[in-house]
């Protein structure tokens, strides 16, 4: 038989341009790979805080506005990270083969997101997916604000802040813990809890714990020991001469008044009965004072001189029945050496029923504590002072009494918001009833909490 040597030739090329074409193939995968993204394979997920002692630190859950770095492989030519489902930003500048950065958008859903997405970080590429279970968090809880700060036990207190849902502890001062009594508010906003015995006396920041974390509040609960004037007691009520204005021990008054957060003792009147009106257009009006006093003795322990002003407040309990509104405001005199009528200087003007330039009629069911950074104080609004700052001025004052005058002049708006305005409210003869108690010194600052203790 005769063999045609074209066709055995032919044949022995068979297997040779079967490589070729299995070799072009995986090239081309090779290829599409490189271009579209390989495997996306994730091994581990740390978080990234530079304030923290431990500043990449491998987690298994987030919160909204942190900083992630995912470990894996096959990050190169990556499209899209969907958290809870939210299609999420990242730099492309951030990402390496094995590594990328990326933040949780304050924007992801959480209780909102479907069941099938939530608690899910997926990654997507033009070839491939990968999905990973990771639970995802709310932001911390914060507390910005106790209603009333110097409560009697038994009474019932406000808590406001973010992130404050299904609360199950509060621990007060002196490590008391409540578990019962608590009630949520509106959309994590706020919560109410009845405040135990034997709450310390030194006072000190509630911590609490809630189903997005725990969080403290400022250091200023129950802070007895920064009492200046209570009119029961601690710290002297100073007056003198027989002026209309002046507010006498005779003035004070002591009958039970307030819902909720009652009168402790005598407090201060700023109309004392004896005066029906205070005319408009009128400074001054009335005057109570303290009997002087040595804030660097008194504080300077518990809030040292080098402390931030901004870390710093006046508190005094307030309470108000009827509302308030277009006139009158009181006037917080750090020393005595004011006349009336001040929108500068060691004071500041306490104007509860002007609220984003609008009149809002100020009114209290029960006595509620107002605080007042004296970083507010016009003399110590334009840098950056210290409590030292404050008690030089006190100390270097003629008269270092300080004190509340009660004022019913016309306000400029410009002067309560330091943005230039030509809106003024004139003032009107005014009656209203405005009680204070309990003024005190309190530090500002909040302890950090974190979920991971160091």
């Amino acid at each position: 038989m005769k063999i045609n040597i074209l066709n055995k030739n032919y044949w022995k090329t068979i297997p040779f341009l079967g490589l070729m074409v299995v070799s072009m193939l995986f090239t081309a995968c090779e290829n599409n790979e490189s271009v579209g993204g390989g495997e996306i394979i994730i091994s581990k997920v740390y978080l990234e805080d530079v304030n923290s002692s431990v500043q990449d630190r491998e987690v298994t859950f987030a919160r909204l506005g942190q900083l992630l770095r995912i470990e894996g492989s096959g990050f190169t030519g990556l499209k899209k990270v969907y958290i809870n489902g939210l299609s999420t930003y990242f730099n492309p500048v951030y990402i390496s083969k094995n590594s990328m950065l990326i933040s949780v958008s304050g924007e992801t859903p959480i209780v909102e997101a479907t069941e099938d997405v939530r608690n899910t970080i997926r990654f997507v590429n033009d070839n491939h997916e990968a999905l990973i279970s990771f639970e995802i968090r709310s932001s911390a809880p914060t507390i910005t604000n106790i209603s009333n700060t110097l409560p009697l036990p038994g009474e019932t207190v406000t808590v406001y802040g973010t992130g404050l849902t299904e609360v199950r502890k509060v621990t007060f001062p002196g490590n008391i813990e409540v578990t019962t009594g608590i009630t949520d508010g509106d959309e994590g906003k706020s919560f109410t809890v009845v405040v135990p015995n034997g709450v310390s006396p030194d006072g000190g920041s509630l911590f609490i714990e809630c189903s997005n974390g725990g969080a403290y509040s400022p250091a200023y609960f129950n802070f007895k020991k920064g009492l200046l004037l209570n009119f029961d007691g601690t710290g002297s009520h100073g007056f003198w001469g027989a002026s209309t204005s002046m507010i006498q021990d005779v003035d004070l008054e002591s009958a039970s008044i307030g819902a909720e957060n009652v009168s402790q003792g005598k407090y201060v009147a700023h109309r004392p009965a004896r005066i029906t009106s205070f005319a408009a257009a009128t400074n001054r009006d009335s005057e109570v004072w303290t009997g002087g006093g040595d804030w660097r003795a008194l504080l300077t322990s518990y809030i040292p001189a080098t402390t931030p002003l901004g870390e710093v407040a006046l508190q005094f309990d307030i309470y108000v029945p009827t509302a308030w509104k277009n006139s009158g405001f009181l006037k917080v005199c750090l020393i005595n050496n004011f006349n009336g009528g001040e929108w500068a200087g060691g004071v500041y003007n306490y104007v509860p029923w002007l609220v984003d330039g609008k009149v809002v009629p100020f009114q209290t069911a029960g006595w509620t504590t107002v605080t007042i950074p004296l970083n507010k104080f016009y003399r110590f609004a334009d840098a950056d002072y210290t409590f030292e700052d404050v008690l030089a001025f006190r100390e270097a004052a003629t008269y270092s009494n300080f004190g509340l005058f009660f004022e019913n002049s016309d306000i400029k708006l410009k002067d309560v918001t330091g943005v230039d305005s030509d809106i003024e409210f004139p003032s009107a003869t005014t009656s209203v009833n405005v009680y204070t108690d309990n003024w005190r010194i309190v530090s500002l600052k909040t302890p950090t909490f974190s979920d991971f203790p160091e």
